[in-house]
């Protein structure tokens, strides 16, 4: 069912990401209601063709397809079916590994709320890919997932530490970069950056935070270190680091507290 789901909303992300980019370009336009993501109709990107039920069901319809336009015979990228599955992936290892509770209601709307924080956080990793930039009509609608799923877990529990964690770990995380914009007066980071760093503190708390800083540090690093042995790398080249957040934030929640522990045993803290 997760799995399903996931394909699905997949989907929808694709379509949420192009639909923000194109209204982003067409603002004074008479065609942005066109690219409207409650009212558009699904389009091919290169012809504006309406599709049918048939072009899109996730993955299936792409490889019926070969990849290409039913109507105007251009390439439809790899990236549709790439992300559905992606999406599938991370919503059925959300399930699997969910580090809390799934005996009442309350904690399912707590994963529910995370799954489409996973969807904006999937939608914001493509976007910042695409265009090096964290578009605040993302950035925004999930931190007020953030709140509501610290309510939520608050609300399960009864532990004023949850809202506590959530404050100290926003403070921290979007402290952290925001110092880091303001030094550097936005040339080590972008300002999409720090509102994201605010936001991912809130549904993190401040343990985890420090483990998706570290965990963002070391995948970009391990980035640059390939790049620099595929002789891709040079000094002008502009990687975001939102994705490698998003990455480490993601590994973080379900997963993190496994690496707080071991940490704490091996450093005699516990």
């Amino acid at each position: 069912m997760f799995a399903v789901f996931g394909l699905a909303l997949g989907s929808f992300t694709n379509a949420l990401v192009w639909r923000i980019h194109k209204q982003s370009q067409n603002k004074k336009s008479k065609q942005s209601d066109k690219f409207s993501i409650m009212k558009g109709r699904s389009m091919c990107t290169s012809c504006g063709h309406q599709l049918s039920a048939a072009d899109l069901v996730p993955v299936l319809s792409w490889t019926a397809l070969k990849g290409k336009c039913r109507y105007c015979k251009k390439p439809i990228s790899w990236q549709y079916p790439a992300v559905e599955l992606l999406t599938a992936v991370l919503f059925v290892t959300s399930y699997l590994f969910w580090p809390f509770s799934l005996n009442s209601v309350q904690d399912y709307i707590g994963l529910a709320l995370w799954l489409v924080a996973v969807i904006s956080g999937v939608a914001m990793t493509l976007y910042d890919l695409k265009w090096m930039i964290l578009p605040n009509r993302l950035v925004y609608p999930t931190g007020g997932l953030a709140l509501a799923f610290t309510i939520t877990r608050f609300f399960i529990t009864g532990d004023t530490q949850v809202l506590f964690n959530a404050f100290i770990g926003s403070v921290v995380f979007g402290g952290f970069f925001y110092g880091m914009y303001q030094i550097s007066q936005g040339k080590w980071i972008g300002g999409g950056d720090v509102r994201l760093g605010f936001v991912l503190g809130i549904i993190l708390g401040w343990q985890k935070s420090l483990l998706c800083l570290s965990l963002a540090a070391y995948l970009g690093t391990l980035l640059i270190v390939v790049l620099v042995v595929l002789k891709k790398y040079h000094r002008k080249l502009k990687v975001p680091f939102g994705p490698f957040l998003l990455v480490a934030a993601f590994i973080a929640m379900l997963f993190g507290q496994h690496f707080i522990d071991w940490y704490l045993r091996i450093s005699g803290l516990r």
